[in-house]
C-alpha cells in the first residue's frame, strides 16, 4: 500500500511539472479581449476600420511580418511552436508570445527583436522601423484591428511594393535566407520574379505556383492589384 501511494505520488508531481513547463511562455490575454472588434482576441477577425497614419494595426502589418519573419517552420510556427511559442495568430501571439499591452520593453515578444536575440543568427534581424512598428503597437494597447485604406491607383516601387515585399516577404526571401532561390529584399530580385510571371503566380495563387505569402493570409485584391500594375507599368524602380 505504501509503495502505491508513493508511485501515485510520483505520478502526480511529475504531472504538476509538465503543467508548470507547458506555461512557461503564456501570459493571460489582456482584459476586455472577446475576440470580435478592435480588440478581439479569439480566431474571428475583426471589421476593418478606415486607416489612420497614426495607429499600427494587426492585420495589416504586426502579423505578416511576425508570419514573414518569425512563424516559419522549425521556428515559431503552428506545428513546431519551439519553445512553446506560436507567432502564426493573434491569440496565440498573446498567450505564447510574452505580449504585454502597453508595455512594450516588459514584453517578450518586443525585447527578443529589439536585440536582435531573435530571429536566429544567421537570419536577417528586422530594422529599425519594423522594430518601432511592433513597439507602437503594443504601446497602442496590442490590439486585434485591420484598417482598409489600400489604394490601387498607388503602385509605385518605394512606395507600395517595397513595404508589402519587406511586411510579407522579405523574412524568407533574403540575401540571408535564399527560400527557393529568391531574394525580395532589392529592387534586382523583385523586378526578376515580377517579370519570370513567379511573383503575380504565387500572389494571385494560381496553379502551378507556391501560394504565398506562405503559412499567413493572402494578400487583398487591391494589394494584388497594385502589384499588377506596377508590372504592367515596366517595373520601374520609382
Amino acid at each position: 500500500m505504501k509503495k502505491t501511494l508513493i508511485a501515485k505520488s510520483g505520478i502526480l508531481c511529475a504531472l504538476l511539472l509538465v503543467t508548470l513547463y507547458a506555461c512557461v511562455h503564456e501570459l493571460p490575454v489582456p482584459k476586455g479581449s472577446t475576440g470580435t472588434g478592435s480588440g478581439g482576441g479569439g480566431g474571428t477577425t475583426p471589421a476593418p476600420v478606415t486607416c489612420s497614419a497614426d495607429t499600427v494595426y494587426f492585420q495589416n502589418t504586426i502579423l505578416p511580418l511576425l508570419n514573414s519573419s518569425c512563424a516559419m517552420s522549425g521556428c515559431h510556427d503552428a506545428i513546431t511552436h519551439k519553445e512553446g511559442i506560436n507567432l502564426t495568430t493573434y491569440s496565440s501571439i498573446m498567450s505564447t508570445g510574452g505580449v504585454r499591452a502597453g508595455k512594450p520593453t516588459q514584453s517578450k515578444l518586443y525585447t527578443v527583436i529589439a536585440d536582435n536575440s531573435m530571429p536566429p543568427k544567421g537570419s536577417t534581424p528586422l530594422t529599425a522601423d519594423q522594430k518601432a512598428l511592433i513597439s507602437k503597437w503594443i504601446s497602442q494597447g496590442a490590439l486585434n484591428n485591420v484598417c482598409n485604406g489600400c489604394d490601387t491607383s498607388a503602385f509605385t516601387f518605394s512606395g507600395s511594393i517595397t513595404p508589402m515585399m519587406n511586411t510579407y516577404c522579405k523574412g524568407c526571401h533574403n540575401s540571408s535566407n535564399l527560400s527557393a532561390g529568391i531574394d525580395l529584399s532589392t529592387y534586382a530580385g523583385i523586378k526578376a520574379v515580377a517579370l519570370n510571371g513567379k511573383l503575380m503566380g504565387s500572389i494571385t495563387h494560381a496553379s502551378g505556383y507556391v501560394a504565398m505569402p506562405q503559412g499567413g493570409a493572402a494578400l487583398s485584391s487591391c494589394q494584388i492589384t497594385q502589384v499588377q500594375k506596377w508590372i504592367n507599368a515596366g517595373t520601374p524602380n520609382n
